[in-house]
This record gives structure tokens, C-alpha cells and sequence, in this order.
């Protein structure tokens, strides 16, 4: 992959020009809420972004490096299927780069709750308000008690997800904790038994995950190339010869059908719609770093992560709008409007990232944003990647929920609504501390928090 070279530069090599080694002997649903702020690429230094377009055996590659130092100092160094013609390498336009990380960028965005008052009377004149999600809740429960299990209370507590169950046999428990995200051994089902017969209940825990970055970036215009390989594959191991520490990778895949995941290496989603304490609307971009460095030290930098998976056509909530089909041609997509090329590259044609056209509107477009921060030892072979058949859209999406501002006596449901508005904050800060790893104490300073009243023993005990 992508490895300039330079004294000052964050990767490594020598000489003026741009190189590149010819491998011959290698074969040729909705989100909603008001968008108010983004974390995009040029939040991490000691990065690098690559857009890869890929269909059948044919790719485009664009390279943006984070190059640092004098330019007479500056090389690039990029292994390839086969020996490029001229007329298979372009130099494109820095902007391309800026409109795709726009528009995939994990978001922020907020809700104002509604007055519970007038929430009360709407309640009252109509019992079907919740009806669609009671109807979702009981189905659920329904699949629970298919298996058995029956969950008796949910918890999030720092950096877990908990659930305490209760079940009727083990066979049923152990396919219910598989199904829901459990990673439990093999054969589990016979040391849960003696504990079923015992009518024990069963605290199981799940991780939140995340990440984070730094800032600064310094790029020169992107370099692309493209070519036929039945290898679908990113070499980066070069790029990591004189690094000075964790690098990141920022891929934007652009595909017909289905999410580009890695094939040797974990792909993991970071989490997403959880709710954060709304004093962070102006640090979204601090929060976001501390998020992505946690999570990825927790890792020891070995998972790459989705942080974006959309069909190019639409978003919800948008950070920046869809790419125009004249922006995607740009970007190295091939097969819009029938104008697929032929197979092979001959010479003095023109390669699809020279193609320009004007026209917008719906693109066969697939989107995937890939992050990884990595080391040398973290990373030891180049990145493998399939195209999978998921088409399920996913974001990384933080949630800002403003409270009522009203009078506690304003009705009889206020003082309900803001308990529970003070039980939220407590899980808005303990998410918030989960994710980056700061202090709790001190985010439920900038909150405002007040000790809970009445608060039981042992929720006393570890405060």
C-alpha cells in the first residue's frame, strides 16, 4: 500500500519520485435526529486514506498519505498485481478525498425530549401510542421463552452490557446466549445444567467498544491507479518501515452490492446509537479520539473497523451529502450509466478515474468506511478483504438527548419523567467514561450530577 518516504514523513523511504514495485510474478433504517456535528479523517495524524473500488477482478486504487517534511523529499511506494502503463495511473483531486470522509464520518446527533405533560395527555387519549414497540417487545419475549430463558432484569454498568437470566434448561440457554452476541465456549450447555437444576440465575456480560485518534493531517493531491487482479487485497506492510509509533488507515470501499469486510483479520463495528452526555455537542471531536484510541489500545490495534456501511443514494442524518455520479467517477467508479469498460486495460485508453460526466441521483453504490490503527507487530500480513451479502446500513452514531427544561410540578408526570431523566445522565456518564476511559467523577462534574438520595448500600459502596 500507500508508503511515502521521507526523513519527515510518517512512513518511510528514499528518492524523489513517486515508485511503484511491480509484483509480475502475482495474477493479473432510520436513524433520524438532527445531525450537528461530525469526526472526520483529518482528526488522526500518522494517517493514511485509500478510496478501493472494487468489482469482479477489476480495482481502482486512490492513495492520500500523510506526508510530512520537504516535497524533493517525498516517494511512494506501492506493490501491484502487474507492470502499470502510464495510461493506468492519474493524479486526482485532494476534494474527492474530503466529500467521501464527509459523508461517512462517524456523527453526533441530538434530540430534545418533548414537554412530559403534554406527553401524558396525548398517553391517556390514546393507549396505541406504543403499540408497534410493545408488539416488538412482545415478540422478543416470545423468542426468550422459546428457549427457555426468560431475562429478569438489563443493566449497563461502565464498560458492560449486563443481563441476569433465569432458564429451564441448558441446551435452550446456551443457543439464546450464542444468538445474542454471547461468546461462550464450546459445549457449554453441560456446565450450565447443574445450575439450571439448581433454579440459579445467570449474570452474563457483554463489552462496549470504541475508539480514538489524534489530530493533524498533511497531504499531497492523491495518486490512483488501476488494474485487473483476481486478488482483492491492500498491501500496507511497507508502509510501516520507519513508523514512529501507531499508524491509521481510513479505506472507503466502494462496491455494487454488499459491506467490505477484512478476510485475516477481525472486522468489528464500533458501537453506535448510544446516548452521551449532551455538555460534549462542542467536543464531539475530543470525545470521538479518546473513543477510537481506548478502544483500539483495548484491542491491542488488532481489528479493523466499520465505521460506516450505506448505500451511496441516501443517509440519515446526513454529515454530508451523497457523492454526484461526476464524484464518483472521479473517485474511480466504473459502472455507472452502462459505461462498464471492457475487460483489460489496452494501451492509450483511458482509465475509469480519468472518466468525468456530469449527473446525480441514485448511484449502485455501496459505501463501507473501514479504520485501523496498527503497528508493525499488530499487523503482520497485508489486508485480505471480501465483498460480503450484508446490505444492512450501519453508522457510527452518538446521541445527544436534551432534558425537558420544565417545573417539577408542572403535572403529575414531571417529577416521573425527570427521576427517570436523573437515572439517564448516570448511564450517559458511565457510557461516556466506558468509551474513552476518562475519569467518571470528573464527567459527572461537567454534568452537574447530583448524588442519587436514598441511594441503597452497596450503590454507596462503590462510588
Amino acid at each position: 500500500m500507500l508508503t511515502s518516504w521521507s526523513r519527515g514523513a510518517s512512513f518511510a523511504a528514499s528518492g524523489a519520485v513517486a515508485l511503484f514495485i511491480a509484483l509480475a510474478s502475482m495474477p493479473a433504517a432510520a436513524f433520524c435526529g438532527f445531525y450537528v456535528g461530525k469526526a472526520d479523517a483529518k482528526l488522526f495524524n500518522e494517517a493514511s486514506q485509500v478510496i478501493l473500488v472494487r468489482d469482479g477482478n477489476r480495482t481502482v486504487i486512490s492513495m492520500r498519505n500523510d506526508f510530512q517534511g520537504e516535497l524533493s523529499e517525498f516517494a511512494l511506494v506501492v506493490p501491484v498485481p502487474a507492470v502499470l502503463q502510464k495510461n493506468q495511473i492519474h493524479v486526482g483531486d485532494p476534494k474527492i478525498f474530503d466529500r467521501i470522509d464527509a459523508y461517512s464520518a462517524p456523527r453526533l446527533a441530538e434530540y430534545f425530549d418533548p414537554n412530559p405533560c403534554e406527553v401524558d395527555k396525548v398517553m391517556r387519549q390514546s393507549g396505541a401510542l406504543n403499540a408497534p414497540a410493545m408488539a416488538r417487545m412482545d415478540a422478543k419475549k416470545a423468542k426468550d421463552e422459546a428457549f427457555g430463558v426468560t431475562v429478569e432484569a438489563r443493566y449497563t454498568i461502565g464498560e458492560y452490557d449486563i443481563a441476569i437470566l433465569s432458564a429451564t434448561e441448558s441446551n435452550g440457554l446456551e443457543k439464546w446466549l450464542r444468538q445474542s452476541g454471547y461468546n461462550i465456549p464450546a459445549k457449554a450447555s453441560k456446565a450450565l445444567q447443574p445450575y439450571i437444576r439448581q433454579n440459579l440465575k445467570f449474570f452474563v456480560a457483554k463489552v462496549n467498544l470504541a475508539e480514538q485518534a489524534k489530530t493533524g493531517f498533511s497531504y499531497l493531491r492523491p495518486l490512483q491507479f488501476a488494474f485487473e487482479s483476481p486478488r482483492f487485497m491492500l498491501p500496507v506492510r511497507l508502509g510501516m518501515l520507519n513508523a514512529r509509533g501507531p499508524q491509521d488507515l481510513v479505506i472507503y470501499a466502494l462496491t455494487k452490492n454488499g459491506r467490505i469486510e477484512t478476510t485475516n483479520y477481525r472486522t468489528v463495528k464500533l458501537p453506535s446509537n448510544v446516548d452521551i452526555p449532551p455538555y460534549t455537542r462542542g467536543e464531539f471531536a475530543q470525545v470521538y479520539k479518546a473513543l477510537f484510541e481506548a478502544q483500539s489500545r483495548r484491542e491491542d490495534y488488532r481489528v479493523v473497523w466499520t465505521e460506516y456501511f450505506w448505500d451511496m443514494a441516501w443517509c440519515d442524518p446526513c454529515a454530508a451529502n451523497p457523492l454526484s455520479q461526476e464524484e464518483l467517477r472521479s473517485a474511480g467508479v466504473f459502472w455507472l450509466d452502462g459505461d462498464e469498460p471492457p475487460s483489460g486495460i489496452p494501451p492509450g485508453a483511458s482509465p475509469p478515474v480519468a472518466r468525468s460526466r456530469g449527473g446525480s441521483g441514485a448511484q449502485p453504490v455501496m459505501l463501507t468506511r473501514l479504520h485501523l490503527r496498527y503497528t508493525p507487530e499488530t499487523l503482520p500480513e497485508d489486508l485480505m478483504f471480501q465483498e460480503t451479502q450484508d446490505k444492512q446500513n450501519f453508522q457510527a452514531r452518538y446521541v445527544l438527548h436534551h432534558p425537558w427544561k420544565g417545573d417539577v410540578n408542572a403535572c403529575a408526570e414531571a417529577k416521573n419523567y425527570l427521576d427517570a431523566v436523573a437515572k439517564r445522565q448516570e448511564v450517559e456518564a458511565q457510557t461516556l467514561a466506558s468509551l474513552t476511559g476518562w475519569d467518571i467523577n470528573q464527567i459527572r462534574g461537567r454534568m452537574n450530577l447530583q448524588p442519587t438520595p436514598n441511594a441503597m448500600w452497596w450503590e454507596r459502596l462503590w462510588k
